[in-house]
Order: C-alpha cells, then sequence, then structure tokens
C-alpha cells in the first residue's frame, strides 16, 4: 500500500521512514514524499488510476497549501483518504479540512500511535 507524505520541510522524510520501518519491511507498506503540493499532484497523476490509497499532508506550504491540495484531491481523485497536519491545532483549519473532506486531522508534533492506527484501518478496508 503506497502512502503519500506531503510536507515541505524535507527532514520529514527521514522521520517517517524511521517511524514505519517495521511496516515498511514487513506489511508492505510504501512511502512516498513530496515536498510541495503541485509535486504532490503531479506524483498522483502520473499513474491512472493512480496508485496512492492515502495522503497525508501539512496545512502550511509555500505556494499550495495543503487545504488547497485536500480540494484538488478531492476533486480529482475522491477515492483517495486525505488526512492534514498542522503546528497549529487551530479551529478554522481544522473545520476547514474536515469539511472539505479530511479523514482525520492532526496536529504536530505527531501522534505516531494514532497515525499508524489510521493507516492500519486504511490497510484493512
Amino acid at each position: 500500500m503506497k502512502i503519500l507524505i506531503v510536507d515541505d520541510e524535507r527532514d520529514v522524510e527521514m522521520l517517517f521512514r524511521q517511524k514505519f520501518r517495521k511496516e515498511i519491511r514487513n506489511e508492505g507498506l510504501e512511502l512516498i514524499f513530496a515536498f510541495s503540493g503541485q509535486e504532490a499532484l503531479e506524483i498522483l497523476g502520473a499513474v491512472d488510476p493512480p496508485n496512492v490509497v492515502y495522503v497525508f499532508s501539512d496545512i502550511n506550504m509555500p505556494g499550495m497549501t495543503g487545504l488547497e491540495l485536500l480540494q484538488n484531491v478531492k476533486a480529482r481523485f475522491p477515492g483517495i483518504k486525505v488526512s492534514m497536519i498542522s503546528a497549529y491545532g487551530d479551529a478554522a483549519n481544522h473545520d476547514k479540512a474536515m469539511s472539505s473532506g479530511a479523514k482525520e486531522f492532526f496536529t504536530k508534533p505527531i501522534d505516531f500511535l494514532s497515525l499508524k492506527r489510521e493507516i492500519r484501518e486504511i490497510m484493512t478496508n
């Protein structure tokens, strides 16, 4: 199962690979990384239909925000589940994300146990 992580901070890749190394090795989880909303849309559009089943995106990014990416993904690829993350757990971003079709909303620092539960649920459905 392929998951796309979108964040403009490149050190996120190493953190996710470390936190999910067991799932990558033993459960067939594949992590793909994009460092902008535009790059994420290019990855999703490269294969028809996309082979990514879950997108986990930061909200605050230069250029296309995570909320704009969420709206694009939901419009173009409605079957892909999207969860958002923000360093700021403000109600406005949470409400906008959820009303735009986000599956879940996480705040930084990421609760990786909750995120792993979320991913397991998607893997088993």
